[in-house]
Order: C-alpha cells, then sequence, then structure tokens
C-alpha cells in the first residue's frame, strides 16, 4: 500500500472545492435552504484557507531550521 501525502492533500484547493461542493448539494438535496448552503461552502473554504497556511508554516519553519541564518 502506498503511502498518502498528507500535507499535500489537505493543502489542496482542489479537496476543498469538492468538499465544499458535496456538502451543499447535500444541504440542498435534503432540503435546506440555498442561502444555508452557501454560508456552509464560505466557512469550509475559510476552513481550508487556515487549514492550508497552518501547514505551509509549519513546513516552512521546519525547513528553516537547519539554516544558520543568526545575524551578529
Amino acid at each position: 500500500m502506498k503511502n498518502i501525502d498528507w500535507k499535500r492533500k489537505l493543502t489542496s484547493r482542489k479537496l476543498w472545492t469538492a468538499v465544499a461542493s458535496f456538502v451543499s448539494m447535500m444541504i440542498v438535496a435534503t432540503g435546506g435552504a440555498e442561502n444555508t448552503a452557501t454560508q456552509v461552502t464560505a466557512l469550509i473554504m475559510a476552513g481550508a484557507s487556515v487549514v492550508a497556511y497552518i501547514i505551509g508554516e509549519g513546513l516552512t519553519d521546519s525547513a528553516n531550521i537547519g539554516s544558520d541564518d543568526s545575524e551578529e
């Protein structure tokens, strides 16, 4: 079985767009209002932005741990 690159998957805009689309369509299909679906989609995409930022910053910080850029 192949290893899954979770960092890459969680920062993928395609993944979060698919999740937001699925959830909003489920809300509409189950009788929810389109306004509610739009608000939930916006919340999912905002959360995706936060997740991507946190993972990106973590990767940047971990790459800079070994560097010796201290100023004198």
